[in-house]
């Protein structure tokens, strides 16, 4: 019996019969290269996977609009490894600050994490699909934890926005000039006022933004599939 991908609709799904297998002809064709991209140790542990299955993933609100797929790889231990392929277009950038050092989309994102995250996961790569799509390729699940921040009281909200904003500031650290960076935030507080403001806006926009999509549901404008 061919283990597969257990659909959950509307966030992870497989495509129709034609597509699906198209889907799946894409990510086979894809791994030689994302392969290649990998450290030689992982390419020894990737190589005792086979690709068995691939599914359609919708994402979070950074990634509407580019292609997302699951991957499902098992071992002859019949062990599983789920990739995550997701779809890299040009930094919107590029038409200000010119184009970026790297050909390759999937590239610019995993060298950017790299450079940021204190350790990177296991299978972080990239690759090339047949139709010329650029993706970066890592694991779904690499034991990341989402609080629930909505459970939080006001200390402990405190806590986790100081620890927020240490991680923020060590990633911005690590990948740019710690020193120009300290010299244009000063001694004062009005950067640390100017996000507060910034924060503030952010999330009256985004109500805002929720109650016109709620608006346009009732309407019929948008049509939505509810997550049960």
């Amino acid at each position: 019996m061919q283990t597969r991908i257990h659909d959950a609709p509307p966030t992870i799904f497989h495509a129709d019969a034609s597509r699906a297998a198209g889907d799946l002809e894409m990510i086979r064709r894809s791994l030689p290269k994302y392969r290649e991209t990998l450290a030689e140790d992982r390419r020894v542990l990737f190589d005792r996977y086979r690709l068995v299955d691939a599914a359609v993933k919708v994402v979070g609100i950074g990634s509407v609009g580019t292609l997302c797929m699951v991957a499902l790889m098992m071992s002859v231990a019949d062990n599983p490894l789920f990739l995550q392929f997701k779809e890299a277009n040009a930094l919107v950038l590029e038409a200000y600050a010119g184009k970026s050092v790297y050909a390759q989309h999937g590239e610019r994102m995993v060298q950017g994490q790299k450079l940021m995250q204190p350790s990177s996961d296991l299978f972080l790569g990239c690759g090339i699909g047949p139709e010329g799509r650029h993706f970066y390729i890592r694991q779904l699940r690499d034991v990341k934890l989402s609080p629930l921040v909505e459970t939080f009281d006001p200390e402990m909200l405190s806590i986790y926005g100081k620890m927020c904003g240490w991680v923020l500031a060590r990633a911005h650290a690590k990948a740019g000039d710690p020193w120009a960076v300290a010299g244009y935030l000063g001694k004062s507080d009005r950067f640390d006022e100017a996000l507060g403001k910034f924060a503030l806006a952010y999330a009256d926009q985004a109500e805002r933004d929720h109650a016109a999509l709620q608006a346009a549901v009732r309407a019929g404008i948008v049509e939505v599939q509810l997550d049960r």
